[in-house]
């Protein structure tokens, strides 16, 4: 077999030994294929890099796969929502997929791209192997990355959003309501976003003249949890914070709980300030002061792109970020040494 996209069914069950219905039945999934046989008959598809069916230029492509680490947060929901918009409109199929960081189900998972020939992928995820993704480019299937964690392993186009002038602008506000004690909860340090709003932050206080105190940054992961625990611990300083930014919606929601059970109210007594913008935190008790993240544009954004690679279009920039904007609500006020000056 020569030439990695031409190859056929028929090749594959010469190579293999086997019926061409017996590759058949392992293209489209089927259980009924001896485990030996079919891991025999997966090799040689992924060896070859085939595809089940392909599209001339300028076809519409039928089947876009998205793919996350996890599917348990809102923002999660909010990418979906953009992407299978865009897709719907198109007329196109959308596939969700979570690999939860593991590499069985990454790899599972790819074995089910080759299967169903997937015309592109969002990978809102860095976390297939660089085997992986050395993979989807041997099967040139479009790929984009929403919110990027690192330096990638593969070249492709990027999705994001301004998460440094995000943090840039939640430390100013409460920089500019009077606040010199500001904790900050982060995101996990391995996330390109995560890193930014830290800078974002650093750099807000340097240019306030505010001294940089490392032991008001918290560790977090996005999630509620960490949220309620990073709190804690700024709570318990000799001298906490009278504000805190969580670097995500979710671990605000964890802060303000942390705060409760100690007594305090927000944002009389300690002002909060989230990332995100989750459609929740309008409703929250109080509505959520934070930056907010454009989730479902950046899944349309994500959506477009990886159709014009599909259709063989040039794109205007592999680097996208989506403009963050601060959205003020009751979460944060002046500090209550600064309201008894003003009263």
């Amino acid at each position: 077999m020569t030439g990695e996209r031409k190859v056929t069914i028929t090749a594959i069950a010469r190579e293999a030994g086997v019926s061409v219905p017996t590759v058949s039945r392992v293209v489209n999934g089927r259980s009924d294929v001896a485990p030996q046989t079919r891991a025999k008959v997966e090799e040689l598809l992924r060896q070859y890099g085939y595809r089940r069916r392909t599209h001339a230029p300028g076809d519409r492509a039928a089947l876009l796969d998205l793919v996350f680490n996890d599917l348990d947060s809102p923002w999660a929901v909010e990418i979906i929502r953009g992407v299978e918009e865009v897709a719907h409109a198109s007329g196109v199929g959308t596939v969700v997929s979570a690999i939860h960081d593991r590499a069985g189900a990454a790899r599972q998972w790819m074995t089910n791209l080759r299967a169903r020939a997937s015309d592109g992928v969002i990978l809102v995820t860095s976390a297939l192997e660089p085997v992986l993704h050395k993979e989807l480019h041997r099967l040139g299937v479009p790929i984009v990355v929403v919110d990027p964690a690192g330096t990638l392993a593969l070249d492709a186009p990027t999705v994001g959003a301004t998460n440094w002038a995000g943090g840039l602008a939640a430390t100013e506000h409460l920089l500019q309501l009077g606040h010199r004690r500001i904790g900050f909860i982060a995101g996990p340090p391995r996330l390109l976003c995560s890193r930014a709003r830290l800078d974002g932050y650093r750099a807000a206080l340097e240019s306030a003249g505010v001294a940089i105190d490392e032991s008001l940054m918290v560790p977090g992961d996005f999630y509620h949890e960490t949220g309620f625990t990073g709190c804690g611990r700024l709570m318990e300083l000799d001298d906490p914070p009278t504000a805190v930014f969580a670097s995500s919606d979710q671990m605000a929601m964890g802060a303000i709980e942390a705060l409760r059970q100690r007594g305090l109210r927000v944002p009389q007594d300690v002002s909060i300030v989230g990332f995100d913008d989750l459609p929740e935190m309008r409703w929250s008790a109080p509505p959520l002061t934070t930056v907010r993240q454009p989730l479902a544009e950046m899944g349309k954004v994500a959506a477009r792109t990886v159709l014009r690679q599909a259709r063989g279009e040039e794109l205007d920039s592999p680097r996208l970020e989506l403009a963050t904007e601060l959205v003020v609500r009751a979460s944060s006020a002046a500090p209550p040494q600064r309201r008894q000056v003003l009263s």
